[in-house]
């Protein structure tokens, strides 16, 4: 038989399985561990929300299965991947990478949690293989898209199954042609278009559902002996012909040039798209600067990145039918941030307000040759904005502010004693601390259950 070829898939599967032994660097531990929990916070705190409870309707209940987090519903592991993702992507306040555009965590910690389930699987493996997750499905993501591409396919839907698959593949032991092969069949199941901004529907909720399934199936089918291209990549008819028509914009290669991605990641502070939260953070300061005074604004001029103004549903003035149109227009972010002076979920709350609306109204959106030059290595925005007597007030952030591992955790404790019970917060929070000392990760979703509340003493 001839040598396998040396692809990119087959160069991923090989890279990930010399990664994977390596204890982990503290600072790429610890980010892991926020990430997690800050996920796990989202899909808490969303479990009641009209499209996790979609999501739950098609999932049909099997034992022994994996744990539908927030719930005792237990399924095969690719349906509860769907539901817990769809659920974890309900605030639109899951982690971001810039660079690739994606929210790679509410895919591969969905699939790795279903593929834990009736595994002996460690601890240390399972934040290993996320992080490989991180990488892969940031490499790729940040290979391919740039803001003409981005407009037209979702960036998450793409690159996330793709870095959740090969993960899998080495959470559950797959040899280097398995693993391959999983992310050759997860790179055909990869998907997710952009209309939905200019439609106003809610298929995006679902995209990251459909995502972390595929990866566990495909990770599933590999394990059983299904064949897939090792030129998937970059073959005539691969993903990157298909989808860019052109070059690939960088190499993808795991931790090429030295460093994780994962630690490229950041946690939102707001409920929101990840191009409104850096205008909405400056619209906060100057909401607070001027109190009362702020209801006398008659002009709003916001100032982004060209990919910020560009992508789809960004540059929304209304109107607003739904909470997702309103939490991707950085008119509507800023316009509520500057009315309540807070940022939080009660911003997005439909029908909106009349100083909400107001404010929309008087808001321009402009790209700016500083913040784009900047992008994606900052995320920067600018917000003036007059008043009835003629003050002016300007606030610039050269970057977005991520939200810190300590208000990460404040919100899952809060989120989780609401779901769970305080006692049942505090287990899973110390058991995320330990996960390198466990031997069996598979709990994490387990104590997530609704039936974890009985369970804990």
């Amino acid at each position: 038989m001839s040598a396998p070829r040396d692809t990119i898939a087959r160069r991923l599967a090989r890279d990930a399985a010399a990664f994977m032994p390596r204890p982990l660097a503290a600072d790429v531990a610890a980010k892991a561990k926020t990430c997690l929990l800050d996920y796990l916070c989202c899909v808490f705190e969303s479990r009641d929300l009209d499209t996790s409870r979609q999501a739950r309707a098609i999932t049909r209940r099997t034992e022994p299965g994996a744990p539908v987090i927030g719930t005792d519903l237990v399924a095969h592991p690719a349906d509860a991947a769907f539901a817990n993702a769809v659920t974890g992507h309900g605030l639109v306040r899951e982690d971001m990478h810039v660079a690739s555009i994606g929210h790679h965590g509410v895919v591969v910690w969905p699939a790795l949690l279903a593929l834990t389930q009736g595994r002996p699987v460690d601890g240390a493996r399972l934040l290993a293989a996320a992080v490989i997750g991180y990488e892969a499905a940031s490499r790729i993501g940040a290979a391919l898209f740039d803001a003409d591409i981005a407009r037209l396919f979702r960036p998450t839907g793409l690159a996330s199954p793709i870095g959740a698959a090969l993960a899998g593949a080495c959470l559950v032991g797959l040899d280097e042609d398995a693993a391959m092969r999983a992310v050759s069949l997860a790179v055909n199941a990869a998907s997710g278009l952009n209309q939905w901004p200019h439609s106003g529907g809610g298929e995006m909720y679902f995209h990251p559902g459909f995502a972390a399934r595929n990866a566990v199936t495909a990770v599933e089918l590999a394990a059983a002996g299904a064949h897939a291209s090792d030129d998937i990549f970059e073959g005539e008819a691969g993903l990157i012909a298909a989808f860019r028509r052109r070059p690939a914009r960088a190499e993808i290669a795991l931790f090429h040039d030295g460093r994780a991605e994962i630690l490229a990641v950041f946690n939102k502070p707001a409920p929101a798209c990840n191009y409104a939260q850096t205008p909405c953070q400056a619209a906060l300061q100057i909401a607070r600067d001027l109190g009362e005074r702020r209801h006398a604004i008659r002009a709003v001029t916001v100032r982004a990145s060209d990919a910020a103004v560009r992508y789809p549903g960004c540059d929304y003035a209304g109107p607003f039918e739904r909470p997702l149109q309103a939490k991707m227009s950085i008119h509507f972010g800023v316009a509520a941030a500057l009315a309540n002076a807070v940022l939080e979920e009660t911003n997005y709350r439909l029908p909106a307000s009349a100083e909400i609306r107001r404010l929309v109204a008087v808001t321009t959106l402009l790209p700016d040759s500083g913040f784009t030059d900047a992008y994606p290595a900052k995320q920067g925005a600018a917000v003036a904005v007059e008043l009835t007597d003629g003050t002016r007030l300007d606030r610039r952030l050269d970057d977005v502010i991520a939200a810190s591992p300590e208000t990460v955790r404040a919100r899952f404790r809060r989120a989780a004693t609401v779901a769970l019970g305080g006692d049942a917060a505090t287990e899973i929070e110390r058991f995320v601390d330990d996960l390198e000392r466990t031997q069996d990760a598979g709990r994490v979703a387990s104590l997530c259950a609704a039936h974890a509340r009985e369970a804990v003493t």
